[in-house]
């Protein structure tokens, strides 16, 4: 799928805040201030991390046709095999299969943040 770097942005972004969100459920605090409570470097890191998963993902998706003014739309099972296809070969089944879920739910939130679309060649945005 071809994304603008704007989206890709704000999909990672969006990715991010969900894991600094889940790891502020853990320490005590609300998951809101998780996001404002890390460091510059912290957050580096974190988009460095998130952004690995999540972008190789995103740009295997297959390419679809996207209205003006929505996002693009993805089936559960046109993200699962995105997810698949990325993913190297190595480790147990288990294992796989918790690296799949946890992606394909990171991918989600990078996916639901995406903002809508302008014009269908996606040179401008609402931003």
């Amino acid at each position: 799928m071809r994304f603008t770097e704007h989206e890709l942005t704000r999909a990672v972004e969006a990715a991010a805040r969900t894991v600094a969100r889940a790891k502020a459920r853990k320490r005590a605090g609300g998951a809101d201030a998780a996001w404002e409570a890390l460091t510059r470097i912290e957050r580096y890191y974190l988009l460095d991390g998130v952004g690995s998963q999540v972008l190789p993902v995103l740009i295997a998706l297959p390419d679809v046709e996207v209205a003006p003014g929505t996002r693009p739309t993805f089936t559960d099972a046109q993200i699962v095999a995105a997810v698949e296809s990325t993913l190297a070969d190595g480790g147990g089944r288990l294992r796989r299969k918790v690296t799949v879920a946890a992606r394909v739910a990171l991918v989600r939130a990078a996916l639901a943040e995406l903002p809508p679309r302008m014009d269908p060649d996606a040179l401008t945005t609402s931003d």
